[in-house]
This record gives C-alpha cells, structure tokens and sequence, in this order.
C-alpha cells in the first residue's frame, strides 16, 4: 500500500464515519494528508485529519480521531491504529498490506513513478540558450542538468514536453564575437569589448582554413564571413558538448528568424492595433506596467531599430501559437527582471500571463582545496562544461548539478566529486545499483528467483523502512513536477540508497551457499529486485547512468 493508497483508504474511512452520524462529509479534505512519522516508534503513518475536521463537524478531534483509529483498525491492510497528541493518528500496517507494494513496482518496472499528472498538456521548455560566443559556462551547464531532469520528470507526469535552445544569433554580441575572429585572424589584440581565450584563436584559424580568401575580402565582407562560419562553427561545438552531457533539444530555434520571417513587425503590428503600443520621445513603448511589469519598455527605438524585448514578444508569441499550453523559461541569475517582463509581454499579446513561468538559476563555483577554481585555459577567466566534465565526468558533473535547488548558489567541490567514496553521492547511490545487480546475479547463478514472494514475511524493521521508502517515489516525482525541483528525486535516490544498504547490512537477502532458498529469501530478493528498479527509475529521471558494475 502507498502513502496516496492509504491516504484514499483513510479518506473513504471517514466517510463512513461521518455519515453514519449524519456529519457533513464536505469538511474532510480534497486529500488525506499521510507523513511518515519522525520516530519509527509511533507508527509506519500519521495523519492529521481528525484536527482538521473536527471543529468544522462539532466534535472534539480527540473523539473523533479514536472513531477514525477504531475504523481503520477493521481494514485488512492496518495492523494498528492509535491516537496521539491532540488527535493525530498514528498507523501501522499490516504486512502484507506494506509488502503489496513490492510487486506493484516489480509489475510496473520502468512506469514506476509515472503519472497521467499533465496528461494532454503540452509544455515548452527553453533552457541552457547560451550566446554562440562561446562555449556553455557554468552556469549554462547548471541549466543544462537540470533542464533535461526537469524535461524527464514533466514527461513521465504526462507532459508532451518540447525541449528548446533559443539561439541568439542576432544582436550586438554576435558582432563583437565576429570581431574578436577577424582580429586573431590578424593576429591583432582582442577588441576592447571583444572575447577572448584560446578558443577563439581556434576558431579563426579554422574559418581562414575554409574560407582561405577571408583576409583580402572588403571589410563589410570578412565580417559576415567571420560572423556567418564562426557563430556556426561555435554553435556546434555547443551542440557536441550538450550531446556529450546528456542534453539534447527539440528545437533549435533562432532569434534571427523572428526578425527575418517578419515576426517582430507582425507583433509590434499587433500592439499597436490592441492599444498596447505607444509613441513618445521618438521610441514606440509596450505599456509592460499595465500587466504587472514594473515599467513600460521600449520596443522600437528612437533611431527605428528593434530593442531586445521586441524578439522576446515575437518570441513569446510563436510559442503560444505552436501550440503550447505552458512556456517555462530557465534564466540565470541576472535575469530576475524577466519575470514581469515575458509575463507582460505575453498578456499584452492577449496569451495567459499565468501560463509563462520563469525559472531563476543561481551561480555555480568550483572549488579545490578549500579555493574557488577561477581559470579556464580554453575561454579565458571563464570556467566551461568541458572543463567540469574533464575534471569529474559527465555522471558526476550532471548530479551535483542537480541535487541542489537551483534558488541557491552552488559550490562544488572537485575532489570530492571525482573520489570514488561513499562521500560522494552520485558514487553512493551508484554504488546502491550495482550491489543490487550483484545479487540478482548472484541469486540467478544460485537458482533462487523472486516469483511467488510472500510480502507478508517481510517483517523486519529494515524492511519496512525500505518499503515504505519505495512507496514514497511516486508522490517525489509529482513534487518535483509541480515544483519544478528535479533535486527532489536525485535527494531521494541517496535516502534510497542509505536505506537499502542499511537493509543489506542487517537482513541476509540470498542463502548461503550450503543452504536452502526460504520463502524469506525469496521475500528479500523480490524487495531487492524492486529497489534496484526504482534505483534506476530515479536515476534515469536525473539523466545518470544505472551501472550493473563498479
């Protein structure tokens, strides 16, 4: 039985309850609150809906919550049911009842977790969207992780879910990038506003390679040149490390296109016939404070040229006319000022405000022996996801990317992620994989199989927590969809796994060599079978590897 299976069951009790005193029955909650006690003494469940109830029926939650206990106590699936406190009630279960769930994760495999949450909803999510000036920084690498997790787990709550990288391919960066080529190209010095690092030297060397005539064209020329074969050449480079990472996209969508396809003069066409668009000082203004944004912005310049927010509008605007129920961006820590604005740009377009989220990364650090890491030899001062991913590996580098609510800075420590120790969560919770494949093999090569379990032998207190901790994933992956928080599964995959070693230590899962399978046996290899497999499950939400060895 699950928390939410057992949430129904107490619901349905209730009911019961309170209909047969003729109390109404609309007091109880949508959902029956179910936790796991703090101390494993007072139950294996508690829940709080006597107190809840009570007042609004005219009973004491005391009165009421021991009718509830009594109640419960009938069912076949609790073993005991008692009042604590003011009117909590503390619950246990039966056995075979707790074990039932073993063989629903074993019918299930790899759906385990899964849910029809965002069925038939149809999400956009547009992360990572680094400038192609350069390679993806630390920050970018952040997104990337924890964009793709975010991506598993809406598509296993449901969610028809579009990956996509907005490629900023027009703008004023994209001719500083041109520049700083054409002058390492001379072997002249980076523009004072230019990039530099080794990689732009590659790059320019590798656009004089294809293009050999590049340095004798007029200037305008060898601009576009550099600019058209560079922002390519970078761009999949860009591609090749996200790929290498485990992130790949939907769509690749280009920024210039909206200028191009007349996207942007459709959108400011659009706001001037809603009223949405006024002329003062020469500019043309989106009135962005009359949707929430904290000002009005200029979309049109004074000069007659596009300011960035009229991308973003057109931008907007195309997701919602593909189709999209739901626009969540992934920004970095510097674009709090978004939020109103995509929001506000949005509505003024006549699309839901409420269906554009913004998402908020903060900054990541590497540290070595106790000192920030601050130097990249390929992009200058910038640290990359090459340089991450060459120091501690692609597995490593995604978790700790992960683990950790993006609402806070992160630092991660280099050694530590590179070790292979228990200290190491991404190691441990691995490691939790590969022992359980261990002995899958090796009761196969002993001839013991998990068919015809009895759940209800599993009495030991190691089991039940490990039960009740299997129970609890499909209610952390809707967190972490509802939430948008994929460190959510990553954090339980490391309760899962402490959990299962602490059942391995204490519980003897096959026969020895020189002994009979036991019912028993059989009881703990279907419970170990189940725990490899939500292992997995977990792992496979956060993108990281399941091995079978280490």
């Amino acid at each position: 039985m699950t928390p939410a299976d057992l949430s129904s069951l107490i619901k349905d009790t209730a009911i019961a309850v309170l209909q047969e005193r003729d109390l109404d029955t609309t007091a109880l909650p949508e959902k029956v609150v179910v936790e796991r006690p703090r101390n494993p003494e007072h139950g294996d469940y508690a829940t709080n809906v006597a107190l809840q109830v009570a007042k609004k029926v005219g009973m004491n939650p005391r009165e009421l919550g021991q009718l509830l206990a009594d109640a419960l106590a009938g069912s076949d699936a609790v073993d005991t049911a008692e009042i604590a406190g003011p009117g909590f009630i503390n619950i246990r279960l039966a056995a075979a009842a707790q074990g039932a769930i073993v063989g629903q994760i074993i019918a299930a495999g790899a759906a385990y977790g899964h849910s029809d949450l965002y069925a038939g909803k149809r999400i956009n999510l547009e992360f990572v969207s680094a400038n192609p000036t350069g390679p993806i920084h630390l920050g970018g690498t952040r997104w990337a992780a924890v964009g793709d997790s975010l991506g598993r787990v809406l598509a296993a709550s449901g969610a028809q879910v579009t990956r996509e990288y907005y490629f900023n391919d027009h703008g004023r960066q994209i001719d500083r990038f041109s520049n700083s080529l054409m002058a390492a190209a001379k072997g002249e010095p980076t523009p004072e506003d230019g990039y530099g690092g080794e990689y732009i030297k590659d790059i320019a060397a590798r656009v004089v390679e294809k293009q050999p005539d590049v340095l004798t064209q007029q200037p305008e020329q060898m601009q576009e040149t550099f600019r058209e074969l560079g922002v390519d050449m970078m761009f999949s480079h860009i591609k090749e490390s996200l790929h290498e990472f485990g992130t790949d996209f939907d769509v690749y969508f280009h920024e210039n296109s909206l200028f191009e396809s007349g996207a942007v003069d459709r959108a400011v066409a659009k706001l001037k016939d809603n009223g949405n668009l006024y002329e003062k000082d020469g500019a043309w203004w989106l009135r962005s404070s009359n949707y929430g944004d904290d000002k009005d912005r200029v979309v049109i310049k004074s000069d007659g040229d596009a300011a960035y927010i009229a991308g973003d509008i057109a931008y907007v605007a195309d997701k919602f006319d593909r189709g999209h129920d739901l626009c969540i961006y992934m920004l970095g820590a510097d674009h709090h000022g978004y939020i109103s604005r995509l929001r506000a740009a949005a509505a003024a377009m006549g699309y839901d405000p409420e269906a554009v989220e913004v998402l908020i990364g903060q900054m990541v650090n590497l540290v070595r022996d106790g000192k920030a890491v601050r130097m990249s030899k390929r992009a200058g001062t910038v640290i990359t996801l090459d340089d991450l991913v060459e120091a501690i590996g692609v597995d490593a580098a995604r978790y700790s990317m992960i683990r950790s609510s993006v609402d806070s800075s992160l630092d991660i420590d280099l050694a530590l992620w590179a070790s292979q120790s228990s200290d190491n969560p991404v190691y441990y919770v691995q490691y939790g994989h590969a022992r359980l494949c261990s002995i899958a093999r090796k009761a196969a090569d002993l001839g013991v199989s998990a068919e015809g379990a009895d759940y209800s032998l599993l009495t030991h207190e190691r089991e039940g927590d490990l039960i009740r901790t299997l129970g609890e994933f499909p209610a952390v992956v809707k967190a972490a969809a509802e939430l948008r928080e994929p460190h959510r599964v990553a954090r339980y995959a490391e309760e899962l796994a402490g959990t299962f070693h602490r059942f391995y230590d204490a519980c003897q899962i096959l026969p020895k060599q020189d002994e009979e399978a036991t019912p028993l046996h059989t009881a703990r290899l279907a419970l170990a079978k189940a725990t490899r497999q939500v292992l997995a499950n977990a792992l496979g939400l956060v993108g990281v590897g399941a091995p079978e060895r280490m």
